[in-house]
């Protein structure tokens, strides 16, 4: 059974918390707002969209809230660019498996498409993955499934036979409520947190291919209870409402 692999940028390929943190600390002082306390755990994974009104209430007005978005994003890349960044412990050997088995891989993130193509670029990723769906080519963040959905469609590869790399609680949700299996990484969060993925693991050379195959091909049930809820989330997607939850 051909399947495809879809992966998260921030914290599992990259951790790049440390970096998104201080692009935050960066905009506040320089705008002169305040960040509430635990701001930054709870909006992980959000798009800045969601953030901004949100969980920081800094603004209401869209064009400010653009401003601001694109703003943090610059001083993101002034970050990586000043401190450098690595792919995370284990993640270069598992691409490496899942290249020399034909496994299509796909990128979908809420990250801005320039932070993605700058850490690409530093990293020497470029050729490891044939789609790049980010936070432009998408109308819904997370949780709504729109990012790996759009990924799945870009691969060739039907929803129900995608597994997704997670380590936001948000994405675990958005992957499941696309019809998807779901691998969490604990980088973000402590593995006993990640209950509701299918597979929890520290780092990404943890697994086999065989061991995902297998899991795709044994639950055919689930996958097709989820791809069912797919064609109703995709049509709302379209037609810009909101998803269930």
């Amino acid at each position: 059974m051909k399947w495809g692999a879809i992966f998260d940028w921030d914290g599992v390929i990259i951790d790049s918390s440390t970096h998104h943190e201080e692009s935050w600390e960066r905009l506040a002082a320089e705008t002169g707002h305040r960040l509430p306390a635990g701001h930054f755990k709870r909006g992980f994974g959000m798009k800045n969209e969601r953030i901004i009104p949100g969980l920081l209430g800094w603004s209401s007005d869209p064009d400010e809230i653009h401003r601001l978005s694109l703003r943090k994003e610059e001083l993101y890349r002034e970050i990586v660019r000043e401190w450098g960044i690595a792919p995370l412990p284990g993640v270069v050997s598992w691409l490496d498996r899942l290249h020399d088995r034909g496994i299509p891989c796909a990128i979908g993130s809420s990250t801005h498409r320039l932070n993605i193509d700058t850490g690409l670029s530093i990293l020497g990723f470029g050729e490891r993955f044939a789609v790049v769906v980010t936070a432009e080519d998408v109308r819904n963040g997370k949780p709504d499934p729109e990012v790996f959905l759009t990924a799945a469609t870009r691969i060739g590869v039907p929803p129900e036979h995608c597994v997704v790399f997670e380590d936001a609680l948000v994405g675990i949700e958005a992957a499941h409520r696309g019809g998807m299996q779901v691998v969490a990484v604990a980088t973000t969060n402590p593995i006993d947190r990640l209950e509701t993925a299918d597979v929890a693991v520290h780092r990404l050379d943890e697994l086999t291919v065989d061991q995902l195959a297998s899991r795709l091909a044994s639950n055919p049930e689930r996958s097709h209870e989820r791809a069912e809820a797919t064609t109703s989330l995709r049509a709302k997607s379209r037609a810009g409402q909101p998803a269930a939850s």
